[in-house]
């Protein structure tokens, strides 16, 4: 699995995900929307971690710097 993640994409989504967990910890989203939104958060955050977005693949997206050949 090629990295297309880069690290400026990868910072902002761990910082979402906290950020969504901390909003949703503390009763800022509703209850109802709360089990939605902390899988929505695991994502965002497994996604960095593993710096691998199956989004990005289909549209040839890369947020990672090349590489030099040397």
């Amino acid at each position: 699995m090629k990295q297309n993640v880069g690290r400026t994409d990868r910072i902002a989504r761990l910082a979402a995900a906290v950020a969504l967990a901390i909003l949703t910890y503390a009763g800022i989203i509703p209850e109802n929307l709360s089990i939605v939104v902390y899988v929505v958060a695991g994502i965002i955050a497994l996604t960095g971690i593993v710096r691998f977005c199956p989004l990005y693949k289909p549209f040839g997206i890369s947020t990672c710097r090349e590489k030099a050949p040397f």
